[in-house]
């Protein structure tokens, strides 16, 4: 039997396993533009409901699935992070009234669970996450049949899992043709042979640790100079008579017959905070000085020069100032976010909430009339608790949400549940245009119901243009992508490829534009300067006809530029 403390340790171990491949599973995303990357997604989730177990001392396995579901809800994180979070919430829901489970209930749950994430998804693809559960169950419904331990029937789930999995390319073409397997099902049966570890062999998977390789010989030496170093210079970084931080290290030579102490007495006499240690083999030496080349030249009648380090301390302690005031000026900004999103009454009929990243483009949707902006998009998929407390600051009745990201809608549609006092009705914009299209519908004399329509029915209306980098080796068509190209997406579909982002805008807005379309919105983000962006508004207009066209500095990561085409 599985009781709460093994169910406890077992989703924790399958959260350290994911946590330890999540760069192998990220590595399996086809798709060449930059993502949410499936095994950070996946593991976050998880891992949301392994720290809300760390203190859980209940040996009820349906306390502690409890809990963990509720974690994984608020911490779920794109779409395949909803997906496992809603399959550990029916396991949960399997799990009610039950202090421990056999094989059968085990079973029983894990069928709770695919049912539930099945049904969140609209059009359920075969050959993702959601086939490889599925498979799972069935091989552990059979097991379960005539087996009632319960970890033996996890291990044949298990079994069914990596078989499911290394079949998905033959149901998803795009999979074979890549050579991949699915990266949800790779994260699933990560965290399935991470629990079975704990279950079956009383091991408890960690995340794998990074360490750099020892170093040996001379050069361990020169690496263990570094905290000598360090250790040296701090006792003096308040005080700098000189510009030049200047440390080095002297292999000594052979028929050396100087001592150390004459090169330290020199040293003095050009700088100060002078430090000069020996051992068998070498000198290493730290001072500060305006004349870094004559401590280096004495330096030569001692020896070869292993190492030299010259820094500028006047501009190291510039930056540092620099580095602090933006450190704090994002702490003052955290604070100040984190009081706007104090959970208050709904007292105005109607509020907003979008998904967004970039200065530009949050000043855009607040002033549309969005109250709220959530941090994030394409690689920074908010979690589930992310948009609820944005939600919740909300002071209305009704909060329309728009996610702006294909990846977020999942996620965002898991707040309706969990709000009591309020409205929540979900947008479903895949796009920063189409979520600018959406608030530019909304009528403010129509009731939420026909608003949601309006503004649902208008997303239709625009198609998006985005200029952004390649973040893997990929080939689509006969076209060949490398990590690194400039690459244009229109509605999603790669279309080209080019060296320079200006560039490609000018090529993706000429492809995109049509007889019918009326105005070009061009969203500068980062890495483009204001000149580059009014060049590609011209080179556009020159091939526009009459085509009204607008430029809005969004500063978003990830994409060089953003086309909205009505």
């Amino acid at each position: 039997m599985i009781n709460g403390s093994g169910f406890r340790n077992a989703l924790i171990s399958g959260a350290n396993n994911i946590t330890a491949h999540k760069a192998e599973i990220n590595a399996l995303n086809i798709f060449p533009v930059p993502d949410g990357d499936t095994g950070t997604n996946m593991s976050m989730t998880i891992e949301a409901a392994s720290k809300a177990l760390e203190d859980v001392t209940s040996q009820s396995v349906a306390e502690n699935a409890a809990v963990a579901a509720s974690a994984m809800l608020k911490g779920a994180r794109g779409n395949s992070g909803v997906i496992l979070s809603l399959l550990f919430r029916g396991i949960a829901n399997g799990f009610k009234g039950k202090d421990e489970v056999d094989g059968k209930a085990l079973v029983s749950a894990f069928h709770v669970g695919v049912e539930m994430a099945y049904k969140a998804v609209m059009n359920p693809t075969e050959g993702t996450i959601l086939t490889v559960a599925k498979m799972a169950f069935d091989a552990g419904r059979i097991a379960a049949d005539v087996e009632s331990d319960p970890v033996i029937v996890f291990g044949a789930l298990c079994s069914a899992a990596h078989d499911a999995l290394d079949k998905t390319p033959e149901m998803l073409p795009v999979l074979k043709k890549a050579g991949v397997v699915d990266a949800g099902g790779k994260g699933l049966c990560m965290i399935l042979d991470g629990m079975l570890s704990l279950l079956r062999d009383g091991v408890m998977i960690e995340p794998a640790p990074v360490e750099a390789e020892p170093s040996t010989g001379v050069q361990a030496q020169i690496d263990a100079s570094s905290e000598f170093f360090r250790n040296a210079a701090a006792e003096y970084d308040a005080d700098i008579r000189f510009t030049y931080c200047t440390e080095f290290i002297i292999g000594k030579a052979e028929d050396l017959s100087k001592s150390p102490l004459e090169l330290k007495s020199y040293l003095e006499t050009i700088g100060d905070c002078v430090v000069v240690a020996e051992d068998e083999d070498i000198i290493k030496v730290h001072v500060h000085t305006e004349n870094p080349g004559k401590a280096l030249e004495e330096a030569l009648l001692f020896g070869q020069l292993l190492t030299v380090k010259v820094e500028n301390m006047k501009e190291q302690h510039r930056k540092a100032a620099e580095k602090y005031e933006k450190e704090k000026a994002a702490v003052q900004a955290k604070q100040k976010k984190a009081e706007e999103l104090k959970e208050v009454a709904p007292e105005n009929e109607v509020g907003f909430v979008a998904v967004a990243s970039g200065d530009g483009l949050e000043a855009v949707f607040k002033d549309l009339g969005c109250t709220h902006i959530v941090s994030g998009g394409q690689s920074m998929n908010p979690s589930t608790e992310d948009i609820y407390q944005a939600v919740m600051a909300t002071p209305a009745k009704t909060v329309f949400v728009l996610p702006n990201n294909k990846n977020i809608i999942l996620a965002a549609q898991q707040v309706i549940p969990l709000v009591k006092d309020r409205e929540v009705i979900i947008i479903p914009s895949k796009t920063i245009p189409q979520g600018l299209v959406a608030m530019l519908n909304y009528a403010p004399d129509s009731t939420p119901e026909l608003n949601r329509d309006y503004m649902t029915t208008a997303l239709s209306g625009v198609s998006t243009g985005q200029v952004t980098y390649a973040a893997r080796n990929s080939e689509f068509g006969m076209t060949r992508i490398k990590e690194g190209d400039i690459i244009g997406l229109n509605n999603g579909k790669l279309v080209l490829k080019e060296k320079d982002p200006t560039k490609a805008v000018v090529k993706l807005a000429r492809e995109m534009i049509s007889r019918d379309t009326s105005y070009v919105t061009v969203i500068y983000g980062n890495g483009i300067t204001e000149v580059q962006a009014n060049s590609a508004v011209d080179a556009i207009k020159a091939k526009a006809g009459n085509v009204e066209i607008s430029l809005i500095e969004g500063g978003q990561p990830i994409y060089y530029y953003i086309l909205s085409v009505e």
